[in-house]
């Protein structure tokens, strides 16, 4: 029986066969993995992971597709986990030891708050492969300086090295999306630079709530201009011309009261 894609799931599901296996390639799995795929859908690619993996695992929250899943597919191979990646504790599935690897076509509508919960078992985590809105991936790539640097790039880039790995056309999915979408690669830093995740975040968000305003007018009331020459940022700059480091440092500040 088809099934017919979920708006509400945001669901686009990939069927180019080249663009699968580019993806495969990509991530080169191999047995002894412990690996979980986010959005199985339809399992085009759940199929490929399969035929190099000894066992995967998936979560999935349409219960249409949970059913299909598990009557499609031997259960000692893969693991059907049914429920909402947003809420899902990815660090229960992080082998004694080992470490956990990742992949999904994320759904459009939930990649920003899904990637911040993942990062927080990113120690956790040997390397994530995701399929994104290309605009998306150009956000958590971007240098200092771009129009595309904000609080996603400062926030990942934090606690990943990030490459966008090719661009994945809309006539690659049924039903087509309305964007393109990208690839990326994320390797979790083995040693991000010390600062409070919390504190960082609080940080950042308040430095690009007005991104045409300059940097000392977007934090008064939590730095002043001495705080932010302290860590060698210009008061008179603006949000997207910073880099990592110095929000770091700006964040590692005595908190005023």
């Amino acid at each position: 029986m088809k099934h017919i894609p979920r708006k509400r799931f945001g669901q686009n599901f990939l069927t180019d066969q080249s663009v699968l296996h580019d993806i495969i390639t990509a991530i080169d799995p191999k047995p002894g993995d412990v690996m979980v795929e986010i959005g199985p859908g339809l399992a085009a690619m759940t199929r490929l992971l399969l035929e190099r993996l000894d066992e995967l695992h998936v979560v999935e929250l349409d219960r249409d597709l949970v059913e299909r899943l598990n009557k499609t597919f031997d259960p000692k191979r893969l693991h059907v986990h049914s429920g909402d990646a947003l809420k899902y504790d990815f660090a229960a599935l992080a082998p004694a030891g080992g470490k956990l690897r990742v992949v999904g076509n994320l759904p459009y509508n939930i990649s920003s708050p899904l990637l911040f919960h993942l990062a927080e078992m990113a120690p956790l985590v040997q390397d994530q492969h995701f399929m994104l809105q290309k605009e998306v991936v150009e956000r958590m790539v971007a240098p200092p300086g771009s129009k595309t640097y904000g609080r996603l790039s400062v926030m990942l880039q934090w606690r990943y090295h990030m490459d966008l790995l090719f661009v994945v056309p809309p006539t690659a999915f049924d039903p087509p999306p309305q964007v393109d979408s990208a690839i990326v690669r994320m390797i979790p830093l083995a040693a991000p630079l010390a600062c409070h995740g919390a504190r960082l975040e609080a940080v950042v968000q308040k430095a690009f709530s007005q991104r045409r305003k300059v940097l000392r007018n977007c934090v008064a009331g939590m730095f002043t201009e001495a705080d932010l020459e302290s860590v060698g940022i210009d008061p008179q700059a603006r949000a997207e011309t910073v880099g990592l480091e110095a929000y770091v440092a700006l964040a590692n500040l005595p908190v005023r009261q």
